[in-house]
């Protein structure tokens, strides 16, 4: 049997710790004091036929134990007749991975009985069921307040998972201006753990609201009133947190495109110039080559040893040939400076 504790209270104080659940069905029953006695059972990842004896026990309704069994639920708050169901969704924040990690808390409350059913190892229930055996007065107000002290770990968890964050966004805005290419990929992730973190503690605002209305006008549970409009208040603070850290997480994503389109516009423009510098170059290169071929061409054909030789008796052949060279070359270097080839 997957009980983690099951134990007996009456007036505000454990009387009993029953081994099995079939002895704490029967001490409540014989139980003294109706109305200021009931027990308080603990499930760790039950299975369905686990969920079944409590449930034909306490005659919970057949939908809640449904959801139950399957989990994967939304926190919500329902209520069937006397019996009120609750989902939350703790959560916890492994910062090695920055991911934000989910489980899943039951409850079933009634008159004389509350069952916590968990999914997961956190949060870890005893320390809340300590507290409240180490405040009787509180413990005095019954199931309720074991909903309280669960709420309130539970909204309490989110503080370390909003630090998590807060410090691996911090890291990210010094990526971004340190020119990380990586940080786009890091950015995106921790939008959706932040997406992950809203969607367990924002509906958590209708279940407070409609608890605190529940409690307003009850005489007898002004302090479990005051109790759980300090857990709104802390529901509403991480809240607006979540709201700003996705916010502030668009804008990073937004000032990260237009860093990176800079550095791409300033990459482009260096090559280009580069590229321009390349052209001068060629054409400067181009222009040398040029003015060098035509005393070449020329030079080539004097040089030529043919019987017949155009010009070939003439004396003033060589001074013509090196003339025509020397002009041909300042006619290109005329042209090819005017066009700022050279």
């Amino acid at each position: 049997m997957t009980v983690v504790d099951n134990a007996l209270y009456v007036d505000g104080r454990r009387i009993a710790g029953p081994d099995s659940l079939d002895r704490t069905f029967g001490m409540l029953r014989d139980c003294p004091g109706e109305g200021r006695s009931f027990a308080w059972i603990g499930l760790l990842r039950p299975d369905e036929a686990e969920v079944d004896q409590v449930a034909d026990e306490f005659d919970l309704p057949r939908l809640a134990v449904e959801d139950t069994v399957t989990a994967h639920q939304r926190p919500k708050l329902e209520r069937y007749g006397d019996t009120l169901f609750v989902v939350l969704r703790p959560a916890w924040y492994v910062d090695e991975t920055e991911d934000v990690q989910v489980g899943e808390v039951h409850l079933f409350l009634g008159e004389g009985f509350v069952v916590t059913v968990r999914h997961a190892e956190t949060p870890d229930l005893s320390q809340v069921r300590r507290r409240l055996e180490d405040d009787p007065d509180l413990l005095r107000q019954g199931p309720h307040a074991v909903l309280y002290a669960v709420m309130d770990r539970v909204v309490d968890d989110y503080r370390p998972v909003v630090t998590g964050l807060r410090d691996d966004i911090d890291q990210v805005e010094n990526e971004v201006f340190g020119g990380d290419p990586n940080v786009s990929q890091r950015i995106y992730h921790l939008s959706r753990e932040v997406i992950e973190l809203q969607r367990a503690i924002d509906p958590l605002r209708a279940v407070l609201e409609d608890l605190v209305d529940a409690t307003e006008d009850d005489p007898n549970a002004v302090d479990l009133h005051r109790g759980l409009r300090d857990v709104g208040d802390h529901v509403e603070q991480v809240i607006d947190q979540a709201d700003a850290f996705r916010q502030l997480l668009v804008n990073i994503l937004n000032v990260n495109s237009a860093l990176v389109g800079q550095r791409q516009n300033e990459e482009i423009t260096r090559l280009t110039e580069s590229s321009l510098r390349q052209g001068e170059q060629v054409k400067r290169i181009s222009s040398w080559a040029a003015m060098l071929f035509a005393p070449s061409l020329v030079g080539a054909v004097y040089g030529m040893n043919f019987e017949h030789m155009p010009e070939l008796s003439w004396t003033l052949g060589y001074p013509f040939a090196l003339a025509l060279m020397i002009v041909a070359s300042l006619v290109l270097y005329v042209v090819f400076k005017r066009r700022n080839w050279l």
